[in-house]
């Protein structure tokens, strides 16, 4: 079996459009939330929402390019292109036979799917773009990619709700880990925030009605009130220690475990005894040849949800017990939620946690609800320097538990 390193990252987020920002922005405790700017959301009941900010398509992905694209794919390429130009692979270093994208998105060209249906309502199905189908369609961000980087090795799309970021990384590490692939690309990207997406996450009453930003999503907090809906990508360069070595890449981070698996008990909501979510930490755990002992931080999914926050809380007392000394918190506090793509984001963040020895804080927590009985990380509990193992949690509609376990780089 090959050990798999992190060689590049990418990110287009509500708190930063190139990694250096985003990761300096989260361990600051920048909050990305502000007013729905993308169209009048007035009657949808939900006043805020994490929009991606000054995005601007032909820096990365290109004029011509980005107009055969939906937002979510425009996204995926941005930060794929970051990611590899971070990474310095090219043609010379590494074969496309070699090179795959396994990529995740929760619902795909959403904003594309609203503006064809009402032009078809509106001026009838003759009028529909011939776009409509290869820009909205949810494998499109991962074939981008292939196509910008003649990646000919596995190319595929991941959906799994909001799980679909951390499955597309658990996998391209099983791609590589297992000898199928010697470089990966891997992540999630999501556009969401538009009427649709904010109307329909609303009927569901998953959303934050709050109108002051510093109080709209606080995880774990007894006055939490539903997630920020969020949007953005993060993409990750996996790669065979190895190849990385060969060609003297700089590492940023080792993937060292993957679980997978499925609550199989609601379509929304999350099994309250926390079986499935623990079973998936513990095989991640296991993987990395570690015990929960040895990990010092989780990177909750924490959405601010009643249901989310407290099971999540007792699938991890069940695997750490409910005195460990785990740290964890829920970044979602800052970027909202990025669903196919918060997974994504939050590996980012995890494996800079472990290169800093500094965890990020849940932000606007002021008073924890008594039914997450967790270690959540405050302003004055952010240094971590002995730092080697963290976890990365992501758990979705449908049942979907996803979580990887990283190391903090060393021989």
């Amino acid at each position: 079996m090959s050990r798999v390193v992190i060689t590049g990252m990418g990110a287009v987020t509500p708190v930063g459009n190139d990694v250096e920002t985003f990761i300096a922005n989260i361990f600051s405790g920048k909050i990305g939330f502000d007013k729905i700017s993308k169209f009048d959301a007035s009657q949808t009941g939900i006043t805020i929402a994490a929009e991606v900010k000054d995005f601007d398509p032909t820096l990365r992905v290109g004029k011509k390019a980005a107009k055969r694209m939906d937002l979510f794919s425009q996204y995926a390429v941005d930060s794929a292109v970051a990611a590899v130009e971070q990474a310095g692979i090219d043609e010379t270093n590494t074969d496309s036979f070699d090179f795959g994208v396994i990529y995740g998105s929760g619902i795909g060209g959403l904003t594309t799917i609203e503006e064809q249906v009402i032009k078809m309502h509106e001026k009838g199905p003759q009028r529909v773009s011939p776009m409509f189908v290869p820009t909205s369609i949810v494998n499109m961000a991962a074939g981008n990619i292939a196509l910008r980087f003649k990646a000919k090795n596995i190319c595929t799309a991941v959906v799994t709700a909001c799980s679909s970021g951390t499955n597309a990384i658990g996998e391209a590490f099983r791609q590589i880990h297992e000898g199928r692939a010697q470089v990966m690309l891997a992540g999630g990207a999501e556009a969401s925030v538009n009427e649709i997406g904010i109307a329909g996450f609303a009927a569901l009453t998953a959303l934050s009605k709050e109108t002051d930003p510093t109080r709209a999503s606080i995880p774990f907090d007894v006055d939490r009130s539903g997630f920020v809906m969020g949007e953005g990508a993060a993409t990750l360069v996996l790669e065979n220690l190895d190849h990385a070595r060969r060609r003297g890449a700089k590492i940023y981070g080792e993937v060292v475990g993957y679980g997978s698996t499925c609550d199989a008990f609601h379509m929304t909501s999350p099994d309250p005894t926390g079986e499935g979510a623990a079973r998936a930490m513990q095989q991640a755990i296991e993987e990395a040849g570690v015990t929960p002992a040895d990990v010092g931080y989780i990177n909750a999914h924490g959405t601010a949800t009643h249901a989310n926050d407290v099971g999540e809380s007792i699938a991890i007392n069940r695997l750490f017990g409910e005195n460990s000394k785990v740290m964890v918190s829920s970044t979602k506090s800052m970027t909202g939620h990025l669903l196919g793509a918060a997974g994504a984001l939050e590996a980012v963040i995890t494996l800079a946690a472990l290169a800093k020895g500094e965890l990020p804080v849940n932000v606007g927590l002021e008073s924890q609800d008594p039914e997450c009985h967790v270690n959540v990380v405050t302003k004055n509990q952010q240094e971590a320097p002995n730092l080697e193992y963290a976890i990365s949690n992501s758990l979705g509609f449908g049942g979907h538990n996803a979580v990887l376990a990283f190391r903090k780089w060393s021989e």
